[in-house]
C-alpha cells in the first residue's frame, strides 16, 4: 500500500515540536505559545501530545492490512512486545540515571520508591495496546460508538466523582490510591499526575481517530471531495468541542473529552492542510526536514529526553548544570526569551542532525 507523505510529515513535526517545547534553555523565560496551559484552557503546546497519538492511529490504517494475513497469536505477541518496551523505556527514562544530587554535593542512589511510574511514553504504550485491541476486533462503525461511550463516560465519571480542579479530580484521587504519592508526579506542586490511569482512557480517542482518518485518507486515493469532507468534518468536531467546553472545559492535564474533540478537529485541519499543500500544490513545499523527524520518530524522541536529562544532571563549573552552563556560556546573549528559544531550536536541530544521518544511512529504529 502506498504510502502518504503528508501522513510522515504530521508525524515528524509532532515530534520537532515536542523537542522544542520541551527543552527551553530556560523555563522561566519561554515564550507563553510553548508553555502548556496552567490548567482549564488551551495552548499551541497542548496540541503536540495529541498529535503524536493522532499519528499513532495514522500508522495503523497501514498496519491492519497486513494483520489479515497473520494468526492472531502472532499479532498480538507483537502488539504485546511493542507495548512493554515503549512503557519500559518511558518509565526507565525518569528513573534514569538512578542517582541524584544530594544537598551537600554527594551522590545518592534514587530507589524504587520514588519513581514515577506514569509518563508521556507510559500512556503512549497504554494507548497503543488498547487502541490496537479496539481496532483489530472493531468494525470501523463499532470505533465510533466506543470512543463516543468512553468520551461520555468519563465526563460522567469525572462530574460524579470530585470535580475539576487540581486537587479534587477523580483521576488524581484514583492514582493516589492506586499508585501512590511517591509515584505521581509533582511538578504542580501536589501529588498528581497529567499522564494519570484514568486521564489515559479518553486519549485512547485520539488514536481510534487518527486511525479512522488515516484510513480514510489512504483508501481510494486522495482528491478535493476528499479534502472538503475532512475539512467538513473538522469544522464540526470544533463546533462541538467549543460547547462542550461551557461544561467540560479543555483541560489538557485532565484531558477532557472537550479536549480530545478539539485536539482531533484540529489535527484533521492541520492534515488536510499538509495534504494539500504536499499533493495539490502546483509547487509542491518541501517538507523532507520533517519528514527526518517521521522516519525514526521514537528514537529521535528518546534521543532528546535522555540528552536532556543528560545535561541537566552532568555538573560543571561550580555545582552548575552542564545543561544551564551551555545555555548561560551560548545563548543567554539573546535575551533571556529568545536566548532560551534559540537554545531549543538548536537542541532539536541537533536531534535532527542525527536523525539526518541515520535516513542517510538508511537506519530506521523500531521501537
Amino acid at each position: 500500500m502506498k504510502r502518504f507523505k503528508a501522513l510522515d510529515v504530521f508525524r515528524g513535526l509532532t515530534i520537532c515540536l515536542m523537542i522544542i517545547v520541551n527543552t527551553p534553555g530556560d523555563w522561566n523565560f519561554t515564550f507563553s505559545p510553548l508553555l502548556h496551559a496552567n490548567w482549564h484552557g488551551f495552548t499551541p503546546t497542548d496540541l503536540v501530545f495529541p498529535s503524536f497519538l493522532f499519528a499513532v492511529g495514522n500508522a495503523f490504517a497501514f498496519v491492519k492490512t497486513r494483520w489479515a494475513d497473520k494468526p492472531l497469536s502472532e499479532v498480538f505477541q507483537k502488539i504485546i512486545k511493542r507495548t512493554l518496551i515503549i512503557f519500559l523505556l518511558g518509565y526507565l527514562m525518569y528513573w534514569f540515571p538512578f542517582v541524584s544530587w544530594t544537598d551537600s554535593g554527594d551522590l545518592a542512589l534514587v530507589s524504587f520508591s520514588e519513581t514515577r511510574i506514569l509518563g508521556v511514553l507510559q500512556r503512549i504504550a497504554i494507548c497503543y495496546f488498547i487502541g490496537a485491541t479496539m481496532i483489530y476486533f472493531l468494525t470501523n462503525r463499532q470505533l465510533i460508538i466506543a470512543s463516543a461511550i468512553i468520551l461520555l463516560g468519563y465526563w460522567g465519571l469525572l462530574s460524579a466523582f470530585g470535580d475539576y480542579t487540581l486537587e479534587g479530580n477523580l483521576v488524581r484521587t484514583l492514582d493516589r490510591l492506586i499508585l501512590g504519592d511517591s509515584h505521581l508526579y509533582g511538578g504542580d506542586g501536589i501529588p498528581f499526575d497529567p499522564e494519570g490511569l484514568l486521564s489515559t482512557l479518553p486519549a485512547i480517542c485520539n488514536v481510534i481517530a487518527g486511525y479512522l482518518v488515516g484510513q480514510f485518507v489512504i483508501q481510494g486515493g486522495i482528491s478535493y471531495e476528499k479534502l472538503a469532507k475532512m475539512l467538513m468534518i473538522a469544522t464540526g468536531l470544533l463546533a462541538v468541542a467549543y460547547f462542550w467546553d461551557l461544561s467540560f472545559p479543555f483541560n489538557k492535564k485532565l484531558w477532557t473529552s472537550s479536549f480530545v474533540i478539539l485536539t482531533i478537529g484540529l489535527d484533521i485541519m492541520a492534515l488536510s492542510i499538509l495534504i494539500y499543500a504536499i499533493e495539490f500544490l502546483k509547487k509542491p513545499i518541501n517538507f523532507n526536514f520533517f519528514e527526518v523527524f517521521g522516519k525514526n520518530s521514537l528514537f529521535i524522541y528518546l534521543l532528546s529526553e535522555y540528552l536532556a536529562i543528560t545535561l541537566l544532571f552532568v555538573r560543571v563549573d561550580e555545582n552548575q548544570s552542564l545543561y544551564n552552563y551551555i545555555y548561560e556560556k551560548g545563548f543567554s546573549w539573546f535575551g533571556p526569551y529568545y536566548g532560551s528559544f534559540v537554545f531549543a531550536l538548536a537542541f532539536m536541530m541537533f536531534c535532527w542532525l542525527i536523525g539526518l544521518w541515520l535516513d542517510k544511512k538508511k537506519i530506521y529504529i523500531k521501537v
